[in-house]
């Protein structure tokens, strides 16, 4: 019996995901999967000391691990004009934002990487992903950077949004904006590479054709989020683009890292490569 580590984030996008999987719902042919559940730039910091079979990372880490692991062509979180979210405690305009202290979940993160592409001059304050709206109301940094489920409750903390930086890179690109993705380890071989990566494209559309019972799994890690809300939110980041990146997706990735490249925040050029 081998066993596989699985690492990805405890929000209820990726439990939708993984649900199939975790519940014993699809047959895993032999393979024992262990399910690791901590917040993204954790994992991108394990997956950067190659702890972890298979985790999902953030896209703008993935170019530090691309000697390491291949991105899986499932299990993506694309934002289709929409993504992390530049919330401050009153309204700002673009300009305003040069200079200022601004919470990111990490220095990995897409977001950070899709903040530093919008606007290069801030100083960066990396707070856990759940305590930057806190942060924001506080006092403690003028300008948050949110993703998960803030981005769809910042509102109702009486914050206002500056900027959708997925609506923006839109704008720029025409495409979505790569956020998170699956990768596996390269020394794990083809054949084991192709069991996992069935497995996992077969458990995200099981989630997807028994939405219910997935969303079910899903609100134990919906924090704060209504069942309503929950599904809007599961609904942004476990579609089409999930089950396959596509070409257009392919495009956004080594876009998405090439713009990092140029623009100074990524140290040196990447060949993206994704399992077949």
């Amino acid at each position: 019996m081998t066993t596989i580590h699985v690492a990805h984030s405890p929000d209820s996008d990726d439990a939708f995901m993984f649900y199939a999987l975790a519940s014993g719902k699809i047959d895993t042919e032999g393979l024992t999967y262990v399910h690791e559940l901590q917040d993204i730039e954790t994992l991108n910091q394990r997956a950067m000391r190659g702890e972890l079979e298979v985790t999902a990372v953030s896209i703008h880490a993935y170019a530090y691990l691309s000697d390491r692991y291949a991105l899986l062509p499932h299990g993506a979180s694309m934002g289709d004009r929409y993504g992390p979210r530049l919330v401050a405690r009153s309204p700002m305009s673009r300009s305003d934002l040069r200079g200022k202290r601004i919470a990111i979940p990490g220095k990995l993160t897409s977001a950070y990487l899709a903040l530093r592409l919008f606007e290069p001059d801030f100083e960066p304050v990396v707070t856990p992903f759940d305590q930057i709206e806190d942060a924001v109301m506080r006092g403690d940094v003028d300008v948050g950077l949110l993703i998960h489920e803030g981005q769809l409750t910042f509102a109702d903390n009486g914050l206002h949004l500056i900027q959708d930086l997925g609506e923006w890179w839109f704008g720029e690109t025409g495409l979505p904006l790569p956020l998170g993705g699956n990768v596996i380890r390269k020394d794990l071989g083809e054949t084991m590479t192709r069991k996992i990566s069935r497995h996992l494209h077969d458990s995200i559309a099981y989630g997807l054709d028994h939405r219910t019972a997935a969303l079910d799994h899903s609100m134990q890690y919906a924090r704060g989020l209504d069942r309503s809300k929950a599904d809007t939110f599961v609904g942004m980041y476990v579609n089409d683009w999930t089950l396959d990146y596509g070409e257009r997706g392919r495009e956004a990735v080594r876009l998405f890292l090439e713009r990092g490249v140029k623009a100074g925040v990524i140290e040196k050029t990447i060949t993206v490569e994704f399992v077949d």
